[in-house]
């Protein structure tokens, strides 16, 4: 890592998690993986502190664990997760968007708590509802638990790892530090809970004011209580999700600026459909059929099947390669080309910076070095039609702040 982007990491756990924190995390990012009484030597700090610390950052997910053969346990700071902690605003305003005040609650305090109880989650959020409502109105535990489930349902919220149940019941030594393991099935697997009641209101000071002390109220109800359903289950807030969302959103805006609104609706319904289904590291989308892609289009968008067939001709035929046509059955099937439309929005944003910081001139020789990979300096003078010396000037420009690089070929 640079160092700025470690002193930005620095900044971001001092803020978020206090001065301690914040030296273990940058311990580790700057040294790489190492042992808990290596680490505590190194930093001078207690090893009571150390383990604290490091518990705070597990929690986050900015600090993972390894055992290795000997039975030493090291510790690695994942630096991107750290950063990523930049657009926490952005995770929380997604989600109210798509989810309203509840979605973004949840995932708000998923964010702020790391790993969360559905249970737990669901009851802080409906006594934080309660709170901004009217006298007299609250906010029923169910109507948070499907806004839970709908997040969940989309993959905005997945289940953390577990200690698998074997690994509980052997009567050996327990191992230096637990695996942690989820399958596939389960990640998104909501259990089944009843949870019933509405959010409360905090109590003012003057209804708190009681003969017993306040620590000793809450104990005694809880004491009453069964236990908790799903104990032992936590979410976390799954940010390649979000980064998924905002990667489709800006596939649907070029599209949309480049041909019309209704072409960039059929894109949507088609990342919609497929959300789920396709890896956010896949190249395309599953395949769907103009039948299904009818089916699904918003209720209320009036355009025919025939219509719908014309403009995913126009799509898939158009230059730019965002829709591909993989078959011929069910209408015919199409998929969207995922890494070519990433590919094309990151030329046209490197075309834009260099339009705004050397002119459109050198826009047009740096848009024909793209196309063309390789080209000579007689070529580029040709080609973009520019005076020999102004083209000079330009390509030594770029060259000088690495917007392009210069390949001396062998006689």
């Amino acid at each position: 890592m640079t160092q700025a982007e470690i002193k930005l990491c620095s900044l971001l756990l001092q803020e978020h998690f206090g001065e301690i924190v914040e030296k273990i995390g940058v311990h580790l990012i700057r040294t790489g993986s190492q042992p808990l009484r290596v680490i505590a030597h190194d930093t001078g700090t207690s090893l009571d502190q150390v383990k604290k610390a490091l518990c705070v950052l597990i929690q986050h997910n900015l600090v993972t664990y390894q055992v290795h053969k000997r039975g030493v346990v090291e510790y690695e700071a994942q630096c991107n997760r750290v950063l990523r902690m930049l657009r926490y605003p952005r995770y929380i305003y997604t989600a109210k968007t798509l989810y309203s005040d509840t979605g973004e609650l949840i995932v708000e305090e998923l964010l702020l708590n790391g790993k969360m109880t559905m249970s737990a989650v669901v009851k802080k959020v409906a006594d934080r509802l309660t709170e901004t409502m009217e006298d007299g109105k609250t906010m029923d535990y169910a109507e948070v638990s499907n806004t839970f489930v709908r997040l969940v349902d989309t993959h905005f919220v997945q289940r953390c790892p577990l200690v698998p149940a074997t690994e509980n019941s052997d009567t050996g030594p327990p191992p230096p530090a637990p695996t942690l393991v989820v399958s596939e099935k389960d990640m998104y697997l909501v259990p089944k809970l009843s949870l019933i009641g509405k959010g409360k209101r905090r109590r003012s000071s003057d209804e708190d004011a009681t003969g017993e002390p306040k620590a000793k109220r809450p104990k005694q109800i809880t004491d009453n209580k069964e236990p908790i359903p799903d104990d032992g289950i936590y979410w976390q807030a799954n940010l390649d999700r979000f980064h998924q969302h905002f990667r489709d959103q800006a596939i649907v805006s070029a599209v949309a600026n480049r041909m019309d609104q209704t072409s960039s609706e059929i894109v949507r319904t088609m990342l919609r459909m497929s959300e789920v289904t396709t890896p956010s590291g896949a190249p395309f989308t599953q395949p769907l059929s103009s039948n299904e892609i009818f089916r699904s289009l918003p209720v209320g968008y009036n355009i025919s099947k025939q219509v719908l067939d014309q403009y995913l001709t126009l799509l898939a035929d158009d230059p730019l390669e965002f829709v591909g046509k993989s078959g011929d059955s069910g209408g015919g099937m199409y998929v969207i080309n995922l890494h070519k439309a990433l590919g094309s929005l990151a030329t046209a944003t490197l075309e834009s910076v260099v339009q705004e910081r050397f002119g459109s001139r050198c826009a047009r020789i740096f848009r024909l070095v793209l196309q063309k990979k390789h080209l000579e300096q007689k070529q580029v003078e040709d080609f973009a039609m520019i005076p020999a010396k102004e083209a000079k000037d330009m390509l030594y420009k770029m060259l000088s702040e690495n917007f392009i690089s210069l390949q001396i070929g062998c006689l």
